[in-house]
């Protein structure tokens, strides 16, 4: 059986995250989406950890199920850190996402980090902690426990960044690195990108939504099959993806692929500054030594740029033990281009969304599995088009670029302005 994950959200405790971020929500959407296991993020604020405590109980070994009704989603309880200290003569930021597998082991790890900083300020704590005691904390909280490094590619807070990051794992995490199992890829990059490092052959690759509204839950999510749902087999699934005796390793789960954002869509893709409207790519931003044309500032490095640096294989390079990955778009929005809205609450959007849902049971049947001849026989046909050229690739993305989202096409401007014309007609 397959079962898909997102690890990584945020609750209505952190900063910028919506009012809908609360169980309740988070159950009801992870079940629209069809997504099976799904984090609860901030585990470290007091509040949500009680909400949580209060809410949730246990269901298989290290996973826990909403209490009101009998509702299929798991919940596994995770927080993201975020660790800003001076390392080397610089300041780090360094986000990172840990993962618990019981209550007993959350309360212990949160014991130590209320001694570091406050804990109550937000739902992603901000503690002057070196990632390397971090981990160390993590691992003494329990052995079950395990740390990945969020959004490793990210300029400003990530292991990777090129504002504020490190150059590798072990320059980071030290005498510890060999507790780091996975890396998180990040909206801004995808699996493709990652396999041009070789130092990155024996660590998963994982992709989780970051959301901070429960309708954009699993925008990027992890793909498992076997035949026993658990904690330990969804962690010993991860941390032995890219090694070549897998199967011997993990005979009940496997990590099987990725649903992965176009990583041009990311906030981060290419090089830029926003304030003066500045989009590069790395050979263009590298002619003019990475500063703005415009105001003279540097311009923030962007994830392709930084995967470049690191990078010691050529683009199009594939690892032998790659775990395979696909790329997609948000259903709604997919919905909104095919009717040419902005926007992708509008009323047609709604209805082609709701339709959908009924007729194939979820998000992810819809974009992974659904036969586009049934998409039609539901929606629009343009709908229908669409999710083929999503599928196979073929759209043009302007990219993303210091803090700004990309912006997806999938049909050409001729095409919308042919499509209105015909419904003028009829």
């Amino acid at each position: 059986m397959k079962y898909i994950g997102d690890f990584h959200i945020h609750s209505h405790y952190s900063r910028a995250t919506s009012k809908d971020m609360n169980i309740e929500e988070l159950d009801r959407w992870a079940r629209i989406k069809g997504i099976h296991v799904l984090g609860t993020g901030d585990f470290t604020h007091p509040q949500w950890f009680r909400e949580l405590q209060e809410k949730l109980e246990p269901a298989e070994e290290g996973l826990y199920k909403f209490k009101d009704g009998d509702s299929p989603t798991r919940f596994m309880l995770t927080v993201e850190v975020s660790s800003i200290y001076s390392y080397g003569g610089q300041v780090r930021r360094i986000h990172n996402i840990v993962f618990a597998p019981s209550f007993q082991a959350a309360a212990k790890l949160n014991r130590k980090l209320n001694k570091v900083g406050n804990l109550r300020a937000d739902g992603r704590p901000i503690l002057g902690l070196p990632a390397h005691e971090l981990l160390k904390m993590t691992l003494d909280a329990s052995e079950d426990c395990m740390l990945v490094p969020a959004h490793v590619w990210t300029p400003w807070f990530s292991v990777f960044g090129s504002k504020s990051g490190f150059d590798s794992i072990e320059e980071c995490f030290g005498d510890l690195s060999k507790y780091i199992y996975a890396i998180e890829t990040g909206l801004s990059s995808d699996p493709a990108m990652n396999w041009r490092l070789s130092a990155l052959d024996n660590i998963a690759l994982i992709s989780n939504s970051d959301c901070h509204s429960a309708r954009r839950i699993g925008r990027e999510a992890n793909v498992f099959e076997g035949d026993e749902l658990n904690y330990k087999n969804i962690i010993d699934a991860i941390k032995y993806s890219r090694r070549k005796n897998v199967r011997s390793l993990t005979p009940h789960m496997r990590l099987v692929e990725t649903v992965e954002f176009f990583p041009e869509e990311g906030k981060y893709h290419y090089d830029g500054h926003r304030d003066c409207k500045i989009s590069l790519s790395p050979k263009e931003s590298h002619k003019i030594k990475e500063i703005c044309p415009n105001c003279g500032r540097p311009l923030t490095v962007g994830v392709l740029s930084r995967v470049e640096e690191l990078a010691d294989r050529p683009e199009g390079y594939k690892p032998k033990n790659a775990v395979p990955f696909r790329s997609l778009v948000p259903l709604d929005e997919i919905i909104a281009e095919s009717l040419g809205v902005v926007g992708s609450q509008t009323k047609g959007v709604l209805k082609n969304y709701n339709n959908l849902i009924e007729a194939f049971g979820s998000e992810f049947a819809i974009l992974l599995e659904a036969p586009l001849k049934k998409v039609e026989e539901t929606a629009l046909p343009e709908v229908a088009e669409a999710l083929r050229r999503v599928r196979r690739g073929e759209l043009h993305i302007e990219p993303g670029y210091d803090g700004e989202y990309g912006r997806v096409r999938i049909f050409s401007k001729d095409e919308k302005r042919s499509r209105k014309e015909q419904r003028k007609l009829f």
